[in-house]
């Protein structure tokens, strides 16, 4: 029996041992919920014990949530990144620095951007990162519309803030030459890796110290 075949049956199974201590739509909700990642049987049984609590005003306002984002959340035209608008608030934004703009992989970089208060340029959403173990290539990520927004000669600084990985510094390191190959003449800059603040020296990786060493800068 394949490898596949083996963890089907054991998900049936799995599943029919709920059934059989549950009423079927109860055991079908733990199976939806495990299905999220991230989540195990245990919690899957918590959250579904938790939406039995809660009135029912609440679980349809849930279930209207989770429709709403399927049906209106798409990607944004000009960024890709996550919005309900024909273009996103970031890109819709004058008082945005239209000459920078930061590459990421996914939307939720895009968050964690925001929430430093610090960045006011615009962002270029990828979609992923290069990885050939994954079968994911080049042509399969944003890279292509990234370099004709860069055509268009009102950037002049490209930041790269893919993840500190194997798989984001590739990615970084194939647009950087990219666009150097396409004669691209702004800045090509790269987030700045190393000891996070607040950390100890003792506790830091090779890696890390290494990247930080590499990254150091005048003060």
């Amino acid at each position: 029996m394949a490898g596949e075949d083996i963890r089907q049956l054991f998900v049936c199974t799995r599943l029919w041992k709920i059934i059989m201590h549950y009423a079927k739509p109860l055991a079908k909700l733990v199976g939806e919920f495990e299905k999220l990642p991230g989540i195990g049987p245990k919690s899957a049984q918590r959250l579904a014990f938790h939406i039995l609590r809660i009135s029912e005003d609440e679980a349809k306002a849930l279930a209207d949530a989770v429709l709403n984002v399927k049906l209106y959340i798409k990607l944004c035209p000009v960024c890709y990144n996550y919005t309900d608008q024909d273009c996103c608030e970031i890109c819709s934004d004058a008082k945005r620095d239209r000459s920078l703009v930061c590459v990421v992989s996914e939307p939720r970089d895009v968050v964690a951007m925001e929430k430093t208060n610090e960045f006011r340029g615009l962002f270029h959403v990828l979609g992923g990162v290069i990885s050939p173990m994954d079968g994911v290539g080049p042509d399969m990520l944003k890279i292509r519309e990234l370099l004709a927004r860069v055509g268009d000669g009102e950037i002049t600084e490209v930041l790269l803030a893919t993840n500190p990985t194997i798989e984001g510094d590739t990615t970084a390191m194939y647009i950087a030459r990219t666009l150097k190959e396409r004669g691209f003449e702004g800045r090509i800059s790269r987030i700045a890796h190393g000891m996070p603040v607040g950390s100890d020296m003792d506790y830091a990786d090779q890696a890390t110290l290494i990247q930080a060493l590499q990254w150091r800068r005048d003060i």
